[in-house]
């Protein structure tokens, strides 16, 4: 079936958030108990699944939403600063002048995502926003989203850069598309096995070229 609708993360696969993610990580350690990220433990992170980061974190639990959410609030005042990943802007626009749907589903605020899109020409390019989600709920974000707009989910296809974006899409039964640029690393994504690993943006519009 003819994919009509492509779905994005935000943070690390259409916004380059990574550097001032890990500032804010750092200067939050202290308040939550953990040691600071140096460059060796990013390098170890990227080729960790999402919950296995989670797990090493040295972060309770109980304090990770508590930590999420102050992230989401520093990343706020920075948001103004932020671009997208080079090559964005030529393939959402194509992508929408060829007719098909576009929507973010992202953990981080709808306000930051509608501050950053705005900022960066692309606000008018998007359909919808699905923000604020659990971190290992999209799935029920995405079954939500077909649900709600009668889309069947062969007509769907959905872009992120961690293994956690890769295994939502994986329960909704939605193509999935892996972004090489993220937070993790190619090498773990693909032992999740998205349908697709991609390079740079513009290799998108050949997938779908294909699916078309």
């Amino acid at each position: 079936m003819t994919i009509k609708v492509v779905v994005f993360d935000f943070d690390g696969t259409i916004a380059d958030t990574h550097d001032t993610f890990v500032e804010i990580v750092n200067r939050l350690a202290k308040n939550f108990g953990y040691q600071p990220i140096n460059e060796e433990d990013l390098a170890r992170l990227k080729n960790l699944s999402s919950q296995e980061i989670i797990k090493q974190s040295q972060v309770s639990p109980v304090k990770i939403p508590f930590l999420l959410y102050r992230v989401k609030r520093e990343l706020n005042k920075q948001i103004e600063c932020l671009k997208p990943f080079h090559g964005w802007h030529h393939c959402l626009a194509t992508l929408k002048e060829r007719g098909y749907r576009l929507g973010i589903i992202t953990s981080n605020t709808k306000e930051n995502v509608t501050i950053f899109l705005a900022n960066n020409q692309l606000l008018s390019l998007f359909d919808f926003i699905y923000s604020g989600t659990p971190l290992f709920s999209k799935h029920k974000i995405i079954d939500r989203l077909i649900r709600q707009n009668k889309f069947c989910p062969d007509e769907m296809i959905y872009v992120g850069d961690e293994t956690r974006d890769i295994t939502a899409a994986q329960k909704s039964r939605v193509q999935v598309v892996a972004v090489a640029w993220g937070f993790n690393s190619p090498q773990i994504l693909t032992q999740f096995n998205p349908d697709h690993l991609i390079h740079h943006p513009l290799e998108l519009l050949d997938i779908l070229d294909r699916a078309s």
